[in-house]
């Protein structure tokens, strides 16, 4: 058992049965009385977000995760599919729970795959990608005045804010916590 004071972004922990991961965290400490915990956390069975509120005085379930490098596959209408690296075993989850990620996921991607119990439960992607652009408009001349940028949409489906100078058929670096530009690699 952990106490929620110990919750941060990115913790993982067992809660009447179901598995959370922690996306946001605030501690609320007011005048009197006890503090609250206020958590927005993804279930990551079947991918909800729902906000928990906790006393401070409360416990919940730590759980022990194993990770897998793996090498993601392909994704069909419910599952997306990855091969263990090691051992060349395939493992499925289900698409509505990768949905803030899937457009980072490239075939042949390497990521790290958490599993608690032998069950996938979620990734770890790197933290940035290199991804072709596919749609790019024509930038505008002689508005440099400020930082122009434009919105480009990249080989996964991603749409990413760029410098103007950037066209289709270029490489950029996008940095997959936040889907922002990085660089023209």
């Amino acid at each position: 058992m952990i106490d929620v004071n110990e919750l941060r972004k990115g913790v993982t922990f067992e809660l009447d049965g179901k598995i959370f991961k922690v996306l946001e965290y605030t501690h609320h400490k007011p005048g009197r009385g006890k503090a609250t915990i206020r958590t927005k956390v993804r279930d990551l069975r079947n991918g909800n977000i729902i906000d928990l509120t906790f006393s401070s005085s409360d416990r919940v379930q730590d759980i022990r995760l194993e990770h897998f490098q793996v090498q993601y596959l392909y994704n069909d209408e419910t599952f997306y599919y990855f091969m263990n690296l090691e051992t060349y075993e395939q493992s499925a989850i289900r698409k509505d729970v990768l949905e803030d990620v899937a457009l980072y996921l490239m075939e042949n991607m390497e990521v790290k795959l958490t599993y608690f119990e032998s069950e996938p439960l979620d990734i770890d992607l790197p933290t940035t990608i290199d991804v072709e652009v596919i749609k790019a408009d024509p930038a505008v001349r002689g508005d440099t005045a400020t930082g122009v940028t434009k919105r480009v949409t990249v080989l996964t489906g991603l749409e990413v804010d760029t410098p103007a100078f950037i066209e289709t058929g270029d490489v950029i670096r996008v940095d997959t916590r936040g889907g922002t530009y990085v660089t023209r690699v």
